[in-house]
């Protein structure tokens, strides 16, 4: 059977979907828990479908304890299930940080590798649709500067359906970070490019590696999430007197520092995009790898992140915080220039 024939166009919620569903049939030990997962589908489609196939017993809704039910997903994973629990908005982490981090990420070190902690926590992450400073932050840079957590942040659903796989079958924890504007739901319109072609059969994306979404000679673009499209389309309008080659990282944790330094040592020019906040965080992260590899290919940098201030609600404010593709395109000329 030829690729093409065995291939589907979904949204980045579909894809999500369609692995998750898979790793379930597959698996009985794996089973989905969160906020509004089961009857409703997941606010952001995150398990819209699942519950008609697989039942309450397999996706569950939970009261309203972050802590209890994450708690209860650890444990699970501890005695050797493959839980899937879903945070519905990263913010919320503040409310069951010592279970994320005390418990989840560390477990498996605090006793001495006697068992492990393969489980996914899904998150719902990002903002541009107005839903102020609790509901709207991507937190990229926590999670990933937290050891003992793989993180992974799709921006395609060709990538979202093998990086999902690849979540479910590993034996550490990972945590999923899926920016809401991508996922391609009725009520908030994705960009173009989200939605792609996908297999149908299951597929493994393997963590640390980045993709070259689009190859250049002038400038390395260096980004995830959301504003892989927004670089993209700021290549595409600047395609002819600047050549920009984007880089999506697609994983945090473990980076793939290699691809970086290695599209940096063909162009000589870095711009790093993050939708976190840019103090302490994933920009600098990038930077510093470049620099300790090969500093002498660095000829210049710039590099674009939300200022250290609350997400605005106010759409105006908002906008201006979170870098665009105009801004993009703007920190690309100055660098060439």
């Amino acid at each position: 059977m030829s690729q093409q024939a065995t291939e589907k166009e979904l949204t980045m919620s579909r894809a999500m979907v369609s692995a998750i569903a898979h790793e379930m049939r597959e698996n009985d030990e794996v089973f989905y828990m969160g906020e509004d997962v089961a009857d409703y589908g997941g606010i952001f489609d995150s398990t819209q479908g699942l519950l008609e196939e697989f039942g309450h017993e397999r996706i569950m809704d939970v009261p309203i304890s972050e802590t209890a039910y994450i708690g209860a997903a650890i444990g699970a994973a501890q005695q050797g299930m493959r839980p899937i629990a879903e945070l519905m908005f990263v913010d919320f982490m503040g409310v069951c940080f010592d279970q994320i981090y005390n418990q989840m990420a560390k477990n498996t070190y605090m006793s001495g590798g006697s068992f492990s902690v393969p489980m996914v926590l899904t998150t719902a992450v990002g903002g541009g649709y107005n839903d102020a400073a609790q509901h709207s932050q991507t937190l990229y840079g926590t999670f990933a500067h937290l050891p003992g957590m793989k993180v992974v942040v799709p921006s395609t659903a060709y990538d979202a359906k093998g990086l999902m796989h690849t979540a479910i079958r590993d034996d550490d924890p990972v945590v999923y970070m899926f920016h809401k504007r991508l996922m391609g739901i009725g009520w908030m319109p994705a960009p173009e490019g989200p939605k792609t072609p996908v297999p149908e059969e299951a597929y493994e994306i393997p963590f640390g590696e980045a993709a070259v979404k689009r190859e250049g000679s002038d400038v390395t673009v260096v980004t995830h999430g959301l504003h892989v499209h927004r670089a993209l389309e700021a290549a595409e309008n600047l395609s002819g007197p600047i050549d920009v080659e984007v880089v999506d990282l697609r994983t945090l944790v473990p980076l793939d520092t290699e691809t970086i330094v290695e599209s940096v040592q063909k162009t000589g020019r870095l711009v790093v995009v993050d939708e976190d906040y840019q103090s302490f965080g994933v920009t600098g992260e990038v930077i510093t790898r470049v620099a300790e590899h090969d500093l002498d290919a660095l000829e210049s940098v710039r590099r674009l992140a939300i200022p250290d201030v609350p997400i605005p609600y106010a759409r105006p404010l908002e906008q201006a915080v979170n870098p665009s593709t105009e801004a993009i395109e703007a920190a690309i000329r100055d660098i060439v220039e």
